[in-house]
Order: C-alpha cells, then sequence, then structure tokens
C-alpha cells in the first residue's frame, strides 16, 4: 500500500534531481536566473550554482579563466561587480570590448606608439558631465567605449587612420570626450553634432548625430561636405559612414584587424582591397586597393574623388632573365553613365620601375569622377632588360570605385524653384572662370615641360591638372 501512495505522490520542484534542473537553468538569461531565485527555496539554491555565471560572464562582459584566477572571485560575483560598473551597457559592451581587445592585440607589434596614445577610460560622472555640458544624452555605445578608452592623445598617426598624396595629407585621431565636447555644434548645418575624430593637417572631423536633426538620423556617423554651390552655409551635405557608433567602429576594426587596411610605416591606411582585382600576367601579378576621399570631394557640384594604391610584384621563381622595366601605362576609365576616356602616358608617377624575380613595387595615385562610381582597367608595358628589343604588356585588373551613401543638405531641399535656379546659373559661370584659368596654369606649366622634354609636353597637359574644388585643389595624377 504505502508503495502505492509513493508512485502516485504528486511531482514537486523540491523531489526533482539536481542535475537535470542545472541543465536547464544553464539556457536560462541572466534575467530570469535572477528571478529564479525569488520563486523557491530550490530554484534559490540551484541559481547560485558558480558555473551556471561563468558562460553569463564571458558572453555579456567577455571575462577570461585568467581574469577570474587573478581577481580570486566567484564567477557570480564576478558578474555582480561588472554589472553594478557598466551594466547599462550591457547591451553593447561584448561587441565594443572585443573591438578595442582585438585592435590593440593586432596594433601592438606594428604600431606600439599607437596603442601608447591610448587614455584611460572615462568614469561615468565625466560622461554625465558632457552631457550636462551639451544639453544631450550620449548614446549608450558611445558611452560604454569611452568607459573602456577615453580617445587618444592628439599625435600623429591617429588611430582612425591615415591617407597620404604627393600634396595631400590625412591623418584622423579619436578624440577624448572633452575635447569632443568642446567641438559640438549647435549651428545650422551640423545641429546636435559631436565629433569623433579630428585631423590636425586638413581640420576634417567624423561627426555622430546624437540627436535626430537637419535630416539627419539619430546617431548616424558621417563626413560633412559643405554644398559649395548654395549660398546658405547651413547647405551640408552628409556622406554617411555608419548608422550607429558600434557599426561605424566594429567595422573599421575588423577592416584593420583582417589585414583589411595595410598598415605601412607604423600607419593604418585606409585603403580597401577587393580579392577579385588581380591580375597575373606571366612571373607579373598587379593588384589593387582603393579609397574614397570626402575632404576633396562635394555633392554639389558632383567631384567625388578616388586614390588608388597598386601593387606590381614578380614572382620569386621567375628566371632572373625575366627582370623587365615598366615604360608606359594605359588606362581606360568609365564613370557610371558609361562615358570612357582613354589614357595613355610614359611610366607610373614619373618613374620607371624595375621588376626583378622576387621583387615588389607599389605606388599610390588618384582619379575623380563627376558620378559616385566609375572603374578603372589598362595595362602596362614592360621591356625586358637582358632583350631590349622585346616589349609586352601587363593587364591592370578592373577596379571600381563607389563613394559612400550621401545624405542631401535640407536647406537645399527647402529651397525654392527660382532660388535654385539662380544659383545654377551662378554656378556655372563661376565654373567656366575656373575652367579658363585652369587652362591658362596649364598652358604655362605646359610651357615651361615643352622646353625641358618637349616629347612628354602633350601626354601631361592632358591627365595632369587641378581638381576644380573651391575648397583646395589637388592633383588628378595617372
Amino acid at each position: 500500500m504505502a508503495a502505492v501512495e509513493a508512485e502516485t505522490a504528486p511531482l514537486t520542484l523540491e523531489s526533482l534531481p539536481t542535475d537535470p534542473l542545472l541543465l536547464i537553468l544553464s539556457f536560462v538569461d541572466y534575467r530570469d536566473l535572477i528571478s529564479c531565485g525569488y520563486v523557491s527555496r530550490r530554484l534559490s539554491q540551484l541559481s547560485t550554482h558558480d558555473p551556471l555565471w561563468r558562460r553569463h560572464c564571458k558572453k555579456y562582459w567577455l571575462i577570461s579563466e585568467e581574469e577570474k584566477s587573478r581577481k580570486n572571485q566567484c564567477w557570480k560575483s564576478l558578474f555582480i561587480t561588472t554589472y553594478s560598473d557598466v551594466g547599462r551597457y550591457i547591451d553593447h559592451y561584448a561587441a565594443i570590448k572585443k573591438a578595442w581587445d582585438d585592435l590593440k592585440k593586432y596594433l601592438e607589434p606594428r604600431c606600439p606608439r599607437m596603442v601608447l596614445s591610448l587614455k584611460e577610460g572615462a568614469r561615468e560622472e565625466d560622461l554625465d558631465a558632457v552631457e550636462a555640458q551639451i544639453g544631450c544624452k550620449l548614446p549608450d555605445d558611445y558611452r560604454c567605449s569611452y568607459r573602456i578608452h577615453n580617445g587618444q592623445k592628439l599625435v600623429v598617426p591617429g588611430l582612425l587612420g591615415s591617407m597620404a598624396l604627393s600634396n595631400h595629407y590625412r591623418s584622423e585621431d579619436l578624440l577624448d570626450v572633452d575635447t569632443a565636447a568642446g567641438g559640438f555644434q549647435q549651428r545650422q548645418g551640423l545641429k546636435y553634432c559631436l565629433p569623433l575624430t579630428f585631423c590636425i593637417h586638413t581640420g576634417l572631423s567624423q561627426y555622430i548625430a546624437v540627436e535626430a536633426a537637419e535630416g539627419r538620423n539619430k546617431n548616424e556617423v558621417f563626413y560633412q561636405c559643405p554644398d559649395q554651390m548654395a549660398r546658405n552655409p547651413a547647405a551640408i551635405d552628409m556622406f554617411i559612414i555608419g548608422a550607429t557608433f558600434t557599426d561605424w567602429f566594429t567595422s573599421y576594426v575588423n577592416n584593420v584587424v583582417s589585414g583589411g587596411f595595410p598598415i605601412i610605416r607604423d600607419q593604418i591606411f585606409r585603403y580597401i582591397h577587393d580579392p577579385e582585382c588581380v591580375a597575373t600576367t606571366g612571373d607579373i601579378t598587379v593588384s589593387v586597393s582603393t579609397s574614397f576621399l570626402p575632404e576633396l570631394s562635394s555633392v554639389h557640384p558632383p567631384h567625388y574623388f578616388f586614390t588608388y594604391r597598386i601593387r606590381i610584384e614578380m614572382s620569386r621563381d621567375a628566371l632572373p632573365e625575366k627582370a623587365c622595366q615598366l615604360d608606359s601605362r594605359y588606362w581606360r576609365i568609365t564613370n557610371a553613365k558609361g562615358d570612357v576616356e582613354e589614357v595613355q602616358g610614359p611610366g607610373v608617377v614619373g618613374e620607371f620601375p624595375i621588376i626583378s624575380p622576387g621583387r615588389i613595387y607599389e605606388y599610390t595615385s588618384c582619379t575623380t569622377f563627376s558620378t559616385t562610381s566609375g572603374y578603372m582597367e589598362g595595362y602596362y608595358t614592360f621591356h625586358f632588360l637582358y632583350f631590349k628589343d622585346k616589349v609586352f604588356n601587363v593587364a591592370i585588373p578592373r577596379f571600381h570605385m563607389a563613394c559612400p551613401t550621401f545624405r542631401v543638405s535640407i536647406a537645399r531641399l527647402e529651397m525654392g524653384p527660382d532660388e535654385y535656379e539662380e544659383m545654377e546659373e551662378e554656378a556655372e559661370e563661376e565654373e567656366e572662370n575656373d575652367d579658363s584659368a585652369d587652362m591658362d596654369e596649364s598652358d604655362e606649366s605646359d610651357e615651361d615641360e615643352n622646353e625641358s622634354d618637349e616629347g612628354q609636353g602633350e601626354e601631361r597637359q592632358r591627365r595632369v591638372f587641378d581638381v576644380p574644388i573651391r575648397r583646395r585643389r589637388c592633383s588628378r595624377l595617372f
């Protein structure tokens, strides 16, 4: 009779074995795990089982076994301690912390000075004070990142990448929160925008919109691009770089640590390499990386500036008699409208490099489009050093260039039709005047060049010219 009563006794939580319950709790989120402690005495005891908190410490705070041993705390205690410090950022912390850890690990052996320039994390009260100063709430993912590292010292090279051309240099530092607050914008055109980066050479900054205003979405990261055709200083177009701070920062870090952005002389160069942009002719391989330069570009008038880095390499297994010298280049340039331009000229960037087995030659040049995208392709002509009468062509792979998504200034969208038409007419007159001035400058330059080298004058006159940007000028070289 007693056996029958035991079989029909109700199944309770207290009578369930421990191991199956712990297995179930191992799939429970930390919020529910805490709530379990208030359900019953049995669940309260089980929810304190330390291995259950190991998963949450690793998932949300990226705490390693080594760190646990160093702090000499149990997993639950570590979780609670960390939560009390940065718990408001629990939805962002793991992604931001991993990005910082990966970036520092990658840069320490390659750019040690850059890592040393990073500042210690800001305190909560410091970030609260900045919010009070600017009168706006900072995005939680932005605050989370600055709790880990409060930007960097204003040094060169900057953490957010560099770009170097013959007459243009850019290197962007990640601003600390106090410096950023000093540059917070309240003026029309950049209202409620906080600078994230700064270049001491160009004055260029990337901004984050801490509030939705003037056609911007909240938390968007962008480069400003003044509308050069509008008479309203509030007319500022935007090249969108990221939808949120996390999107912006983690995508940049991924490009760095994956080797997508090359490190040259302790600097991160923001060239993007498409693995398909590689062509091999015989023993010579040509690969191309490209980059968009927002500081030399504009939406109005449409002028999009790109730079590209070309790598020419001869296989180590090539025979010594395969050594050769580059004589000339040919380019076929196509914009988004299908307009084609062909260019031929001696050498590359004024040089005639010699390529031998195992040797690599790299150079940087630039181009512009009046459309948001375009592509280039072509070939180099070489001659063998040991057989100078033998020439051959080496293919340059087709490589595409496209500017980031941009948003037109709301000030332009609000213009009336008469005002817009008048502005367009003035802009056309100014461009005609600029073209005439550029032609005069080009003619004078060509006369001087013809005295020293008549054979190259015509080609230089055609392809070397001042880019028609009223703010600053930079040569277009092929």
